[in-house]
């Protein structure tokens, strides 16, 4: 079936439940539903369409037109995807009807919307501001937002123990409920935001009947840096330094991503060379996060061995990756049409080196730690997230995929030169600590393989194409995504034809593993929620954006 065909069925579903929906060709193309009638339209997408990923959701200040959110949809059994938007003219007031009930990632992405742009979300059950403080006064992600109003506060945040909904009635007024999180004679503790094992400052409030979890509660924003506000005010190519400070070890790929959508935007093709270096690096990256994924999980679980021999292996990746770029952390390395220099004269030699040496040292963590009984028993059947809940969260990269969920990006909507190449994608069915931590395992070797396949076919032809002093992308908003370390990462842009955008969002990865969390911990010990935040891989800078 054609783009055109899928298009076409898609609008006649969407037209008959709603007749007044507009189509726009502009950029990606979406369509614009009525506040009203979004609801019914998301449950018919759901339900008739199979659209069952929610692969994004967009807070937006459309400035005189409203508030609303753009919705970026994914039917998993065929691929194919729309966009939809909505909005409330009412910036006073601006109340939409909550979908997290549709798709469970929609419910910190909604959280995150009203944190940002006040948008009440009828029928959420927990609408807190999910990043900021209670009492911070705006909503900073408005057009019209004064910081001024907003001193740096010293004191300690009151903790908010009541979870506020909002229904609406039919003289369209507001009825404000709230409910507690805890009740007086649940026990409850803290875990984070200084324990080591949160892999950042993450702070979940957690309640425990004895050693059993009944409640988890996340709170997030310890580390925030505003970085989606900062892109309103940046040229294109400023924005792209701000990437590699999200998922400091996915850096490469997040870069990537922008880049694919300004270039996208722009009507752009790369040369093949490009292309190749792209992906060869994505891949080193990749492998540069496993290991450290690897090293953490075991020191959180008191195995230091598997800790020294991943950053013994890391290095060798740094080390290659340091030589073109000339970072280890923050790579800065993609830039718009291209990368920002060629290929150091060693790096083919260095990496054939590296592929061989990185395949004699994998069974070391085998023998240490994948077939040690303490860590299998911690690991196997503990934190089972099950494939619908997968994709109901988003739960994308490694964590979907141990839940035999095929969500790799790489071959879902290929991009690069991932096209031509042969690799396996890595799908276990279990869902549990053990079968994630083994995806991460055989995608190391996976992406040996590719880098394997592409280091002696690096095409001649220029690394870095010619692009305007002044970007500057058409009236319109686009969306593109690569497969990041921890699963789907994702850049939206909406411009109105400036030299910067006017809103740029990014699909964190780590966002819909946080959100899962809750689900998938109770019933389990408090010690298997170590294992469990270890196996999800989340970086905090990623979910704080």
């Amino acid at each position: 079936m054609t783009d055109m065909e899928n298009n076409i069925s898609i609008k006649d579903r969407i037209m008959a439940v709603e007749p007044s929906a507009q189509w726009s060709e502009a950029g990606d193309g979406m369509f614009t539903v009525p506040a009203g009638a979004f609801r019914k339209v998301a449950e018919t997408v759901k339900e008739e369409g199979g659209f069952d990923f929610l692969r994004s959701l967009t807070g937006m200040d459309w400035g005189e037109e409203g508030l609303g959110c753009v919705y970026h949809i994914e039917n998993t059994a065929t691929g194919e995807n729309i966009v939809l938007r909505t909005m409330d003219s009412d910036r006073e007031n601006a109340a939409l009807p909550s979908v997290h009930d549709i798709w469970k990632g929609a419910d910190l992405n909604e959280r995150e919307a009203f944190d940002y742009l006040g948008i009440k979300f009828i029928g959420h059950p927990d609408l807190r501001r999910l990043y900021l403080r209670d009492d911070w006064k705006g909503y900073p992600l408005r057009k019209d937002y004064d910081p001024s109003q907003n001193t740096i506060p010293t004191d300690n945040e009151e903790t908010n123990d009541e979870a506020p909904t909002y229904e609406i009635t039919k003289d369209g007024s507001f009825i404000r409920k709230r409910h507690p999180l805890f009740e007086n004679d649940e026990y409850v503790i803290n875990i984070g935001p200084q324990h080591p094992a949160t892999h950042g400052v993450l702070r979940f409030r957690v309640s425990l009947e004895g050693e059993i979890i009944r409640k988890l509660d996340v709170h997030c924003g310890y580390i925030h840096r505003g970085i989606e506000k900062m892109c309103e005010s940046l040229t294109y190519p400023q924005t792209l330094g701000l990437t590699d400070r999200l998922d400091y070890l996915g850096a490469m790929q997040n870069r990537h991503a922008l880049c694919m959508c300004i270039e996208k935007a722009l009507g752009m093709e790369v040369s093949d060379r490009i292309q190749y270096i792209r992906t060869i690096m994505d891949e080193l990256q990749r492998i540069d996060s496993h290991l450290l994924f690897a090293s953490c999980l075991a020191q959180d679980m008191g195995a230091l061995e598997v800790f020294f021999l991943g950053f013994r292996d890391r290095e060798k990746v740094l080390d290659i990756l340091e030589q073109t770029t000339g970072g280890r952390l923050i790579q800065t390395y993609n830039v718009i049409g291209g990368v920002q220099a060629d290929i150091h004269p060693e790096f083919v030699r260095k990496v054939k080196e590296f592929i061989p040496y990185m395949r004699s040292r994998l069974p070391e963590y085998h023998e240490i730690f994948t077939g040690n009984v303490i860590a299998r028993t911690r690991l196997v059947g503990t934190g089972i997230l099950s494939r619908e809940d997968a994709i109901s969260f988003g739960a994308t990269g490694g964590t979907g995929r141990a839940s035999g969920w095929a969500c790799d990006v790489r071959k879902r909507h290929p991009y690069g030169v991932y096209d031509k190449v042969d690799f396996k994608e890595i799908v276990f069915t279990e869902g549990d600590c053990f079968a994630r931590y083994m995806v991460r395992m055989k995608e190391i070797e996976e992406s040996l393989r590719i880098i394997e396949q592409l280091i002696d076919n690096i095409p001649e032809g220029e690394y870095r194409m010619k692009v305007r002093p002044v970007i500057k992308l058409p009236v319109g908003s686009w969306y593109a995504a690569v497969e990041g370390s921890r699963g789907e990462f994702g850049a939206f842009i909406e411009s109105r034809g400036d030299k910067s955008p006017y809103r740029v969002k990014f699909r964190s990865t780590g966002l819909p593993l946080v959100s899962c969390i809750d689900t998938i911990t109770r019933g389990a010990k408090i010690a298997d929620l170590i294992a469990i935040g270890g196996t999800l891989d989340y970086v905090v800078p990623d979910i704080d954006r």
